[in-house]
């Protein structure tokens, strides 16, 4: 994603849900003069709040979704653009990622269950992943065939559509025949297994909301793309015992 992503409301939404109390209160008049300088600069960016940056002096502000951080001096006029680290303990941290990340889990949590394809373990649930799916992807379908063992080693997978190829392809009119169809599982699986399934694209079905939330909140740049309990993305494949370490099982 770039700097210049035009803003949307579902973002501005749920970075509100996810902003957290733990900065202290920027004064009024300098997050002003910071916001007045940036839009003035990049009118089309959507600019989150000022925040307090580690930095004496600096301010962080987020910038299209939260994935794009923006440190910026008291007067406006200077900003740098990138992660923030921390050097502590002789190891580097990335503290901008370590936001990030209780950002996201806050968001995936706030997501409606009901608008994903869930499959859930027989016994009981000892974690749960939220996966950003392509049914067309060769490890998507690769990682679906592996649902049945993470559901047996308690893992509850929770697909969101994320069609690659945009909102106007084909792959985007398969995802919605199965968030469509009236056993969204096993029309799921049999589009992932390359079956000739009838398409059907239903009003308010939605993939083009997930596909918004993966592409301009959570920033997904490929699939499978994995997020966990915790907010940590996983961008990929992983087998399910690597997945089920990630995951403390």
């Amino acid at each position: 994603m770039t700097l210049l992503n035009k803003p949307l409301m579902l973002i501005g939404a749920l970075i509100a849900l996810a902003g957290s109390a733990a900065h202290a209160e920027v004064d009024t008049a300098v997050a002003k003069t910071i916001k007045a300088s940036l839009k003035a600069s990049n009118p089309k960016a959507n600019y989150g709040d000022v925040r307090e940056s580690p930095i004496s002096g600096v301010y962080e502000v987020d910038v299209d979704g939260g994935n794009n951080t923006l440190f910026v001096s008291a007067d406006g006029k200077h900003f740098i653009y990138g992660d923030l680290y921390e050097l502590a303990g002789g190891k580097m941290v990335n503290v901008s990622e370590q936001r990030r990340t209780t950002q996201r889990a806050k968001i995936m949590d706030s997501q409606d269950l009901k608008d994903m394809i869930v499959f859930s373990p027989k016994g009981e649930t000892k974690a749960h992943i939220y996966v950003f799916t392509d049914v067309d992807c060769g490890y998507c379908r690769k990682l679906h065939n592996d649902v049945p063992k993470l559901n047996a080693m308690g893992i509850e997978v929770r697909y969101l559509a994320f069609p690659r190829a945009g909102l106007n392809s084909l792959s985007y009119r398969k995802a919605a025949t199965a968030w469509c169809s009236d056993d969204p599982k096993k029309t799921l699986t049999a589009l992932k297994n390359n079956e000739n399934v009838p398409l059907n694209v239903c009003a308010n079905n939605p993939v083009a909301k997930e596909y918004h939330l993966g592409n301009d909140v959570i920033d997904v740049r490929g699939t499978p793309t994995i997020v966990l309990e915790d907010g940590t993305v996983v961008p990929g494949y992983l087998p399910p015992a690597t997945l089920a370490k990630a995951l403390g099982i």
